[in-house]
């Protein structure tokens, strides 16, 4: 008995033991919650109920949403749509529909918001969206790619449900030269602050003093108190590394006055820094507490990247001491078959097949871009050029900015700046793309304007803008003489007379070539050069299936081969560097073909994200990696004359077989950038060897095919996490029997997919293919094709199989992440 009891009573301490330290548990995760409260951030994606045409009533709670649909944003309706002539937005604007369109959501508000501030912030809304809370209006923004907040406080129902409503107007077309999207395609959060807080993009980070040893930093941080009481408040600013160490902090008490705002300056000295540059982009943050007494009233976290760079006259662009030669390229917004949607994985796929490729800037061609592709510059290491506008008080089309300048350019602009100053990857403001108002004296007075607006929130970086006039009488946004570095668009031609034309300025190709090339597909002789068209609306002697060669050889009409213009840039030490027209294919604007071309031909990457054979030039250029790059393809007339092309680096030498037969070896002379063979087909081995100093540095083998046989499946990434975001882009090719890559394949493939995944997408970088991008088919084009997979919130493996009527079929497994 005397056993039972003492093994009861130490039954009873445990009890009591472990009840204390869940206590003490319970109190610790209070004491982090009311840490995390500071600022409640909720992702505001899920559960939108969205519906096209007009309804003026879904502002109301009457509304019956029975036949509307319940989606998760980022959503792009027009990327839905079939493609016709016939759309608004010509296939100047990717030849999809636009219009109206409504978006509507429920959801609760907790009762212990009532003393918070709640705002409502949306990365980005095409076009001319209003938005409504409880059925009052809380804001209308015309410009579709810029980033903006509402303050719901004043009619929010606390403790109940509260609905929010966002009208989204894109039908005045056409409103744009390339495709834009529909809807709210972007992310939108919710945010509740206390009524003590940073400033929506409250915080400045600047590094004016930056070497080895030491750099100093300096935040400005702007607060505001929404009571109507004085607070007293202890604002911490503390620098941590990537490993989320603490390396040094300020803080400072103050007071600050009712319904009043003030910034305050903590001043940080950091040693030894880790530098940021494009090799070793190393991020820092600075986490921004306010405390009220103990209480945590809010938190905020600003990126950090600690670099030097500058411009000069005469040798170009420098990062933290080193020249440094801009290997850039110009991007639109849309990701392809996703159309304007952003997706943070789809954008980091594009990324890194540009970083892979030796490109180290990005120019946002001609708006500001999302939030995410501002956190990826950052990480992956790119140099931004940052761009507002591509139009002013001057149209372009019918229905562009011009129409919504009067009122929003200084917001817009304002906008821009405040939300991106802290992006250690931006180094430049562009303030516009050949704007009209350079050939007229209206653009001294507005580019003055702007250039000042741009300096009342930024003077740490350079303002520029891309301009088409080089002679500097005629060009009166050069004549205002406010900008910092001068952007010049093509005429590569006249780049070595620039310094004499305008004496002590900074130069930059801010965008170049414009050629015009199709994956996979050659026209020969390959040395013939082409312009199509040859001029404005002038007829050409094009191809009957609208497509263009591969070889470099084909350039729009004011434009120029890649190999013109890199030749003419890399040897200009006052030329900072480049931007070409384009990284991507994109949709829209399908120079030089009429419908039922859609998308563009002038990217190094096609649509679907398959490179063409340029890539491997700019890599063998800007990059120290190895390479031997041999095209085309092996499969043509027997007896045919053949145009065999080389890029290639680090080797002296490139010999080339034919079975087992020297056709010669061959070097780059001069300024060459490839070498070529002229070769009378016979099917069999093509095989490139390079050499450096007799030794062997790579070798390429390119092989007949046979008639295509089966279906092979390359996902990108080998595991999707199941949050809902997550993508997979898996490449299918279509192979003959011995495995070899069918180059004139254009078989029918057809998907089936269970488990964690669903299909979002389907491509082959045709650019006048009028296939849907939403399907769960698609023929190959040139041997390939390419589904997206995002997951579904299952945590299951994903079963893909692809099928073709002839060919074995192919299945993948895609195991989820825990």
């Amino acid at each position: 008995m005397r056993g039972y009891y003492i093994n009861t009573l130490k039954s009873v301490l445990i009890c009591f033991f472990a009840l204390g330290i869940l206590s003490c548990e319970d109190q610790e995760d209070q004491e982090e919650q009311k840490e995390q409260d500071g600022r409640i951030v909720q992702n505001f994606n899920k559960d939108w109920n969205f519906q096209l045409g007009d309804h003026p009533k879904a502002k109301e709670d009457s509304i019956n949403l029975s036949e509307w649909r319940t989606l998760e944003v980022p959503h792009d309706w027009s990327i839905e749509g079939e493609f016709s002539e016939e759309h608004a937005t010509k296939p100047e604007g990717g030849a999809l529909p636009a219009g109206i369109g409504w978006y509507r959501k429920s959801f609760p508000v907790p009762v212990d918001w009532n003393d918070r501030k709640v705002f409502i912030s949306f990365g980005g809304v095409y076009r001319n969206s209003e938005v409504w809370i409880n059925g009052q209006s809380v804001g209308k923004r015309p410009f579709g790619y810029i980033s903006f907040q509402y303050d719901l406080t004043p009619h929010l129902k606390f403790g109940e449900e509260n609905t929010i409503a966002v009208r989204v107007d894109n039908s005045a077309q056409p409103n744009s030269r390339w495709y834009t999207g529909s809807g709210i395609y972007r992310n939108v959060y919710l945010i509740a602050k206390n009524k003590v807080h940073i400033d929506h993009w409250g915080t400045f980070v600047t590094t004016p003093e930056v070497s080895k040893d030491s750099a100093r930093v300096n935040l400005e941080v702007n607060i505001r108190n929404s009571q109507d009481t004085v607070r007293n408040i202890r604002v911490v600013s503390t620098i941590f590394d990537s490993e989320d160490r603490e390396i040094t902090s300020q803080e400072k008490e103050l007071e600050i006055s009712a319904q009043d705002s003030l910034t305050v300056n903590h001043n940080f000295i950091v040693k030894d820094p880790k530098i940021w540059d494009t090799d070793h982009p190393y991020l820092y943050t600075i986490k921004t507490k306010i405390y009220n007494g103990n209480t945590l009233m809010d938190d905020y976290e600003t990126p950090l990247g600690i670099r030097e760079f500058h411009f000069d006259a005469e040798k170009g662009f420098f990062l933290n001491g080193e020249p440094t030669k801009i290997h850039g390229v110009c991007l639109h917004h849309d990701l392809g078959a996703l159309g304007a949607a952003i997706n943070i994985h789809a954008l980091e796929r594009r990324l890194k097949l540009l970083k892979d490729m030796g490109a180290n800037a990005i120019r946002t061609a001609h708006n500001p871009p999302s939030p995410e592709m501002l956190k990826l510059t950052d990480s992956m290491g790119f140099i931004v050029q940052d761009e507002a506008f591509d139009v002013w008080k001057k149209q372009k089309v019918d229905e562009d900015y011009h129409t919504d300048w009067d009122e929003w350019y200084e917001k817009d602009l304002k906008d821009m700046v405040l939300r991106d100053r802290n992006h250690p990857s931006i180094m430049m403001w562009s303030i516009g793309n050949e704007i009209r108002e350079q050939f007229d004296s209206t653009g001294i007075s507005i580019t003055r304007e702007l250039v000042d607006i741009v300096k009342s929130i930024d003077t740490t970086r350079p303002v520029t803008i891309a301009l088409t006039e080089n002679i500097p009488e005629k060009n009166y946004i050069w004549q205002s003489g406010a900008l910092d570095v001068l952007g010049f668009n093509y005429k590569h031609e006249a780049y070595k007379d620039l310094p004499n034309r305008f004496p002590d300025q900074k130069f930059l190709s801010s965008e170049s070539v414009s050629g015009l090339m199709t994956r996979g597909s050659y026209d020969m002789p390959s040395d013939e050069r082409r312009n199509w068209p040859p001029a404005h609306n002038a007829e050409f002697d094009g191809n009957e299936d609208l497509t263009v060669s591969a070889y470099d050889q084909v350039s729009a009409y004011w434009g120029s081969t890649h190999e013109e213009t890199w030749k003419a840039v890399k040897k200009l030490d006052f030329m900072a560097g480049m931007f070409v027209w384009t990284g991507f294919d994109y949709l829209g604007e399908p120079i030089p073909y009429p419908y039922p071309a859609r998308s563009s031909y002038f990217g190094i990457i096609d649509l679907a994200g398959f490179p063409k054979d340029i890539y491997y030039m700019y890599q063998s250029e800007w990059t120290n990696k190895d390479v031997l790059h041999v095209f085309p393809h092996w499969n043509w007339e027997k007896g045919e004359t053949v145009d065999v092309w080389a890029y290639y680096n680090n080797a002296d030498e490139v010999e080339l077989f034919l079975n087992g037969e020297s056709l010669g070896t061959k070097s780059k002379q001069g300024d060459d950038l490839h070498i070529s063979w002229r070769v009378s087909y016979i099917p069999g081995t093509l095989k490139a060897v390079s050499r450096k100093d007799g030794e062997t540095v790579l070798e390429r083998t390119i092989e007949t095919a046979g008639a295509p046989a089966q279906i092979e499946l390359e996902a990108n990434k080998k595991e999707l996490d199941p949050d809902g975001n997550d993508m997979i882009f898996v490449t299918v090719n279509i192979l003959d029997e011995k495995g070899t890559l069918a180059p004139r394949a254009e078989n029918l493939v057809k998907f089936e997919i269970s488990g964690g995944g669903k299909i979002v997408g389907v491509d082959n970088g045709y650019q006048a293919s009028l296939e849907p991008f939403k399907a769960e088919q698609r023929k190959a084009f040139n041997g390939k094709c390419l589904v997206i997979i995002q997951s579904n919130y299952e945590n299951e493996p994903v079963e893909l199989r692809a099928v073709s009527d002839g060919l074995t079929s192919e299945s993948i497994t895609i195991q989820t992440k825990n």
